[in-house]
């Protein structure tokens, strides 16, 4: 089972986790006054009295260390790393949160404890987020998480259902079986198939399914709209293909893609407010990195000129395809050799020659991107959002694969939803892949996307997340 939180669908199990660890949070907190002050939790009114209220505390701090964690990717459902290594995110993550905490009561007075109570709350906190992790590791893949789901279809499209192999993309269902209708080729494999001599509503009431997906080749032969309308109004949930892949998977399955659900499905938000919000997001966090990232990228130019010289530049521009599919220049540090391209415009590779040591320093760090707050104060393009590409690639990827041209609707983004869940690009087949998610965030891009968007970006900053 998926809920959709902030734009993203993510698992029930983790949305669990998450509630659950800020409560402990909270609850740390208090639990770390009681500690210090030696005081009982019967006296903790008291000590309100004369310190004001915890409540306001043990809010912020559950926020900053939910936070954190989200920023360390440790509510990521896609996440692939063993139990050791997230513990050591946690670790980290808690060490962050107890900085981000210090800072909070230094600028905010009234809400200062004590570096003891902030010190006790953030062990306190690891010592709980261990057992809740620990925990969560043997029942996360429980079924009674799970959506119990019927694929009404057999054919092509309902393949895609079964050709789902990563975890993540199956971690909020559990697959019953297939219905082949009359008129359809089977491409499912037949022991997938289930008898459907019983009418569909009492099938899926037989079998404890909570719902059916309709994946049918053809919907003009045989549609079962009596057996869908009885199984909706019998409480159970009767969903598109393409809406249930796009919450599953995180992306727009182009394969199976037509157009009018994208033109009467729900999203694509244009409306004023979006827009404003979209840019006052913009500015001021290009204002926000431009403080804090200014003497790292006076290092940078500095680091450029050492290695090639006081006359080679330390910032290139490039000319990528932005909104409406105007073209501008995009700024960045230069981390290539000056003669990259004697031949023209070519894709990055893994282990790219043509980078130099300080290039490939800070582009795993991502300090290469920096200069592109400048694009996005003058509005070329905004903070989050699809990644600008080179106009040779773009008319050579919009002549062969679908949809392509419609990336361009938004401005293009620094980061984005592509660059969290698929690594760099460097070929067509990528640029179909990094599509699906381009797609997923225009239709479903708002404020809180965008912010969770940036805060997840930290895992990439710091965990060098597709860098090249």
């Amino acid at each position: 089972m998926r809920v959709r939180i902030l734009g993203q669908y993510v698992p029930a199990s983790v949305a669990l986790l998450a509630l659950i660890e800020a409560v402990l949070a909270f609850l740390a907190l208090y639990a770390a006054a009681s500690i210090r002050f030696d005081v009982g939790m019967h006296e903790l009114p008291e000590l309100e009295r004369q310190y004001g209220p915890l409540w306001p505390r043990g809010v912020a701090f559950s926020a900053i260390v939910i936070g954190c964690l989200l920023a360390f990717g440790l509510y990521n459902s896609r996440q692939r790393v063993r139990l050791s290594g997230t513990l050591a995110r946690l670790l980290v993550a808690l060490i962050v949160s107890s900085s981000a905490t210090a800072a909070l009561f230094y600028v905010v007075p009234s809400l200062r404890l004590g570096r003891g109570v902030a010190g006790l709350a953030v062990l306190l906190m690891l010592c709980a987020a261990v057992v809740s992790r620990l925990l969560f590791a043997r029942v996360a893949d429980e079924d009674i998480f799970k959506r119990r789901v019927l694929v009404f279809g057999a054919g092509s499209a309902a393949s895609t259902i079964a050709a789902l192999r990563r975890s993540s993309d199956r971690h909020g269902f559990s697959l019953a079986g297939f219905v082949q209708p009359p008129a359809e080729e089977r491409v499912v494999a037949a022991e997938r198939v289930l008898d459907s001599s019983d009418d569909l509503c009492a099938l899926c009431d037989r079998l404890g399914i909570t719902e059916v997906v309709v994946a049918m080749d053809d919907r003009r032969r045989g549609f079962p709209i009596p057996e869908l309308l009885e199984c909706r109004l019998a409480g159970i949930e009767v969903t598109e293909l393409l809406t249930f892949l796009e919450r599953e998977t995180g992306r727009v399955r182009i394969d199976v893609l037509n157009p009018s659900w994208l033109i009467f499905g729900q999203g694509f938000r244009r409306d004023p407010v979006r827009l404003f919000s979209s840019r006052a997001l913009d500015v001021l966090t290009s204002l926000a990195v431009l403080a804090v990232g200014l003497p790292a990228m006076l290092l940078t130019m500095l680091a450029i000129k050492l290695e090639d010289g006081w006359h080679a530049p330390a910032l290139y521009s490039q000319a990528r395809v932005g909104l409406g599919g105007r073209v501008f220049k995009v700024l960045k540090f230069r981390s290539m050799r000056l003669d990259a391209e004697p031949n023209g415009a070519q894709w990055a590779q893994h282990g790219d020659p043509r980078v130099t040591r300080v290039g490939a320093m800070i582009r795993k760090l991502r300090i290469d991107e920096l200069p592109q707050v400048i694009n996005v104060l003058r509005g070329d393009m905004s903070f989050v959002g699809p990644r600008p590409e080179r106009p040779e690639f773009v008319a050579q990827l919009a002549d062969k694969i679908p949809y392509y041209a419609q990336r361009h609707c938004v401005r293009p983004g620094i980061t984005g939803w592509a660059q969290l869940c698929y690594p760099y690009g460097s070929s067509e087949a990528d640029a179909l892949q990094k599509l699906q998610y381009d797609l997923y965030y225009i239709k479903n891009n708002s404020l809180l996307f965008d912010l969770a968007i940036l805060i997840q970006t930290a895992e990439v900053v710091l965990f060098g997340k597709g860098a090249r």
